[in-house]
């Protein structure tokens, strides 16, 4: 099968389309044809090398994993023994979860992993593009944030992919929701339904006197000091970047003062939790309830593209990669 690897880190000029041996599924595992995926920001962090904390996981000398990728979508070609909860033929959407491997024609999962069957009315491409925001978004807004109907929250880089998916989901919540984003991007925003735009070429944010239930830096380019003043009594402030601050301010916040500050390692829930998300989350795009935001679309052989425009900071949404096509 050909795959997307990164053997060494660099520019998006060290990633490559090779040849690698298809998996064989053990048991408990699916082989599942894999028509789409995206390339995140995690994954153009972990190909570039350059965050010494990301290192830590990526691999210090060289990187662990020169097959990247976690989300994708497809239909399952043959199981390993002992799976019971899928079929071969089923068209399935999840993740590869922190060990990677998706960023190819072909990917094994564990049937208990993070992987739920498709609904019939989500394409593929739509498919992991709404997760790919979506379950860093989801865990961030309910579980650390516990938001309520009526709370107010700030989403810090709205027209990204976890920033398109924290303005849907909080609307969905019932929240009044106020989106920071380019001058480019505030139709976008205000579409997906923020009851405020703030552009932040023009105004700063931490500087208009409003204060919020939750800020939630999306992009992890504020800090806790810069928006705590923002926070009501009580308020908190997340971010989805982990730093030596913020792990800081964290244990700070628990024991004193009237604001909190955390994050939360999304990627590292248990898989089961997260495969309920996935379904959640796909049968919400499926109803009309949740918008997929596609920047562009690449093929296989555009990979090292895909990588560039998501390192130029300028993407709106998510950057997809197709790797079959589903009427092949």
């Amino acid at each position: 099968m050909q795959a997307i690897t990164s053997r060494s880190y660099g520019t998006p000029e060290v990633v490559h389309v090779e040849e690698i041996d298809t998996p064989v599924p053990r048991k408990g595992e699916v082989l599942i044809r894999n028509y789409a995926t995206v390339v995140s920001q995690a994954e153009s962090t972990a190909r570039n090398g350059k965050d010494p904390l990301a290192r830590l996981y990526f691999g210090l000398a060289r990187p662990r994993f020169p097959v990247l990728g976690t989300g994708f979508a497809g239909e399952i070609q043959s199981i390993g023994s002992a799976v019971t909860k899928f079929r071969v033929g089923d068209q399935v959407t999840g993740s590869a979860g922190p060990t990677f491997g998706a960023h190819a024609e072909y990917v094994t999962v564990p049937e208990n992993g993070i992987i739920a069957l498709k609904p019939a009315g989500l394409v593929p491409t739509d498919a992991v593009a709404v997760l790919d925001g979506a379950l860093t978004a989801l865990p961030f807004l309910r579980d650390a944030a516990s938001l309520k109907s009526g709370q107010s929250i700030l989403i810090n880089g709205a027209s990204g992919a976890v920033g398109t998916a924290a303005v849907q989901l909080a609307k969905h919540f019932g929240a009044v929701v106020t989106g920071v984003c380019s001058t480019a991007n505030l139709d976008l925003v205000k579409s997906l339904g923020a009851d405020t735009v703030i552009d932040y070429t023009a105004q700063d944010f931490t500087e208009l006197g409003q204060v919020y239930d939750v800020v939630f830096d999306a992009v992890g380019k504020s800090s806790y000091i810069r928006s705590r003043k923002l926070l009501k009594p009580g308020g908190i402030y997340l971010t989805t970047v982990p730093s030596l601050p913020i792990l800081m301010w964290m244990l700070v916040t628990r024991i004193f003062g009237k604001t909190r500050a955390k994050i939360a390692f999304t990627g590292l829930r248990r898989a089961k939790a997260m495969a309920l998300d996935v379904k959640f989350i796909s049968h919400l795009a499926a109803s009309g309830h949740y918008v997929p935001v596609i920047d562009r679309t690449y093929n296989l052989k555009e990979a090292a593209s895909a990588h560039a425009r998501v390192q130029s900071g300028r993407k709106k949404g998510s950057v997809v990669l197709t790797l079959h096509d589903p009427g092949e």
